[in-house]
Parts: structure tokens; C-alpha cells; sequence
């Protein structure tokens, strides 16, 4: 009976002297891997997790009919592998087998995984499958955050504007700016809202207006609302009320419900009140 073989095999065929033959077997030596853990990350792979290799896009949600597949292949991946314990725990999630996703991601986290951190920390803020605690969660999303994972430094902030366990907000705000400067919208967004209301530093409306713009200009649908506030008002920078709109219209497009509102009072300023003061209709232009 044949085994089947849990590594790839690689072909590689070599010429162009010595020098090419090195490079050539180090690129083969590092395409080589677990069979099981290539087929894990190909249907299992979460698209924000650093440990992701970088020829793999990662799906936001592992399609259904790809998650027994996922779980039989990440299982068998998972012990050698933080990333596939990691994506186990997002198979068995999706399958809404949730005590074995918590196991999955306890592992993941004491392997040092930061998306295991973040998704372990969401059950703990929620209560889900686990008994709150919003202290721990806030001690996963600092140390995910500090392992250079964006959404630790995002959830660690979201958890102290939601009025949860207090994270420090200087703290907050510098981990931040650091997950801003990787380019990651959620964070210029989240980060443009602290620096907008004087969270965790000094009130700076030009720096979040930038941190707004940058997002926005990656479709975040949030920071497209808050560009057409900050244009409209002229906050942060000037006022134009054209790129206003054009904002708005871009938010309300992807859902933006208070975009949408906003489009509304631009076309119909005015309102129409009887004596007692109850709306009849909008003047619209």
C-alpha cells in the first residue's frame, strides 16, 4: 500500500553553473512544505493574519462548502503549525463548532499566534462560548498589537471607546499610529477618531483629516462619511462643499447609512414646521 506523501513535491531542474544551481535549490528548499498545511491556507487563510504567506490571499469567511476540507487538512497541519491551529479554529468557527474553535485558538495563542490573540479576545469581550472577561481580552489585543497585528491595535482602541475595561489611550494611540503607517485603513480611520476628539493626546483636526483622507482613499466607508463632514464644515482643512458630496455619495454607495443622511440634508436644507413645531416636508433644491 502507498503512503501518501505529506510533502510537496518540488521538481526543480537546474543549469547556468554553481551559482545558479544554489539559488535554485534554495528557492526549492523554500517552496518545499506540508502538503496538508498548503491545502489548509489555500481555503482557511485569514487575509489580516501576519502569518500568512504572502502568495496566499486569504478568504474573510471560509465558504461552506470548502469547511469539512478545512478542517481535516488544518487538523492534520496543526500541530506543526501555529498558523494552521490558527486557521483550525476558523474551520471548526465557521462549522459553529465553537468549543473546539476556543481550543484550536487557546493553542494558537500559546504558540504566539497574534490572529489567535484577537480572535480569542473578541469571544472573551463578548462572552461567547467563554465565561467575559474584558480584562484578558484587553491584554491579547496589547499583545497582538505589539506582535505588529493591526486589528490588536484596532480592537485594543474600540474596546476602550465602547466604555469596556479603560486601555490606556496614549498607549491606544501610539500602537495606532504605528499600525497606520502599515497602510491598514481600519486603523488611519480609527486613529483619525482619537485624533479628531482628543483621544489619548492632543485634539488635531489637520492630522485627522489626513489619517481620514488616506483611509477613504481605500473605500473605508466610515472615513468616506467623516472626509464629507470634515469638507463640508471645513474642518481639519478647507471647506468644499462639492467634495463633500462627492464623499457622502462614495460612503452612501458602500451602505453608509449617516452618508446617506447627510446627501438628504444637502438636497433638502429646509424644513417645513407647523405652529407646534411637527415637520410637514422637506424644501428640497
Amino acid at each position: 500500500m502507498r503512503k501518501r506523501s505529506a510533502t510537496v513535491l518540488v521538481v526543480c531542474s537546474f543549469a547556468g553553473g554553481l551559482l545558479a544551481l544554489a539559488a535554485a535549490a534554495n528557492d526549492c528548499l523554500a517552496r518545499d512544505q506540508s502538503a496538508d498545511l498548503v491545502l489548509c491556507d489555500r481555503i482557511a487563510a485569514d487575509p489580516t493574519d501576519p502569518d500568512k504567506p504572502a502568495d496566499i490571499k486569504g478568504v474573510a469567511e471560509i465558504a461552506p462548502s470548502d469547511v469539512a476540507t478545512a478542517i481535516k487538512f488544518c487538523k492534520i497541519a496543526a500541530p506543526a503549525s501555529r498558523r494552521a491551529l490558527y486557521e483550525l479554529g476558523r474551520a471548526y468557527a465557521a462549522n459553529r463548532q465553537l468549543p473546539e474553535a476556543i481550543a484550536a485558538y487557546r493553542k494558537a495563542v500559546d504558540k504566539g499566534s497574534t490572529s489567535a490573540m484577537v480572535e480569542f479576545g473578541l469571544l472573551l469581550t463578548a462572552g461567547t462560548g467563554v465565561s467575559k472577561d474584558e480584562a484578558q481580552a484587553r491584554e491579547l489585543f496589547e499583545r497582538a498589537a505589539k506582535g505588529g497585528n493591526p486589528r490588536g491595535a484596532i480592537n485594543l482602541a474600540a474596546i476602550s471607546a465602547s466604555g469596556g475595561t479603560p486601555a490606556d489611550p496614549v498607549e491606544a494611540r501610539a500602537l495606532l499610529s504605528r499600525t497606520a503607517e502599515a497602510n491598514s485603513p481600519e486603523a488611519q480611520f480609527q486613529l483619525g477618531l482619537m485624533l479628531a476628539n482628543g483621544v489619548g493626546g492632543p485634539k488635531d483636526d489637520v492630522a485627522a483629516r489626513a489619517m481620514f483622507e488616506k483611509a477613504a482613499a481605500q473605500n473605508h466607508p466610515d472615513a468616506l462619511d467623516w472626509m464629507g463632514s470634515f469638507a463640508e464644515n471645513g474642518r481639519g482643512g478647507p471647506q468644499d462643499a462639492n467634495a463633500a458630496k462627492a464623499y457622502y455619495e462614495k460612503a452612501a454607495a458602500l451602505g453608509n447609512e449617516d452618508a446617506k443622511a447627510a446627501l438628504h440634508r444637502l438636497k433638502c436644507p429646509w424644513v417645513l414646521k407647523d405652529k407646534r413645531g411637527n415637520v410637514l416636508t422637506d424644501i428640497c433644491l
